[in-house]
């Protein structure tokens, strides 16, 4: 469902693409798996209901990132407390942290992040909200914490900006053999700003 040469941001409107399309087939097909169970029809209404309510605070608040609107914070609060089971609260949790960093708030940043990690159900909006949180701790100095959530992160199709993370930290840490392995690591599974990582792993090979 990633196109794994996307950006981040490419990748988080793709799949907010992908459920607004599909979000409404997924919720029927969960509802006739669950067709034998007593009430489904009055669950099946009401998840529907919350959905669409979700889905409309999710325009508003598009539009509000769209136009730098002061409503951001308290719309995407809102999204992630009154539709938390919804993939609208991941994506609102998504955009609040980023805003949230914007504005000098690096732990209401962190704590968004670390909540998209805990209850994403899309495996991929958990490796978004990973790769963002370590590259945050990463310019915050905390390395150790850095390199520990790029150690959590399961090998799939974000294993080359992963790897470029792991990278950017042994750099840090005064080992630039080890940044330059995890570089190349890096450009071997399609990392997503392969020029950039490129560039990187150039100057350390030249360094030496």
């Amino acid at each position: 469902m990633v196109d794994v040469n996307l950006s981040e941001e490419e990748q988080v409107e793709a799949l907010k693409n992908w459920w607004k399309e599909n979000g409404k087939s997924v919720i029927a097909g969960i509802v006739l798996g669950l067709g034998g169970v007593f009430g489904w029809q009055y669950w099946s209404q009401h998840q529907q209901q919350v959905t669409e309510q979700a889905s409309q605070q999710f325009e508003l608040l598009s539009n509000s990132v769209a136009t730098n609107s002061p409503a951001v914070v308290s719309q995407a609060e809102a999204i992630v407390t009154q539709y938390g089971q919804t993939p609208y609260a991941v994506f609102a949790a998504l955009d609040l942290a980023k805003v949230k960093f914007q504005q000098g708030d690096v732990d209401g940043a962190k704590t968004q992040l670390q909540w998209v990690i805990a209850e994403a159900g899309d495996p991929s909006l958990q490796q978004i909200a990973r790769l963002r949180l370590a590259r945050l701790l990463l310019d915050q100095g905390a390395l150790d914490e850095a390199s520990a959530l790029v150690a959590q992160a399961p090998a799939d199709s974000f294993r080359g900006d992963f790897a470029e993370l792991k990278g950017d930290i042994a750099l840090q840490q005064g080992n630039p053999a080890a940044a330059r392995q995890a570089y190349k690591e890096a450009l071997e599974y399609d990392v997503s700003n392969s020029a950039l990582v490129q560039m990187k792993f150039d100057d350390l090979a030249a360094a030496e």
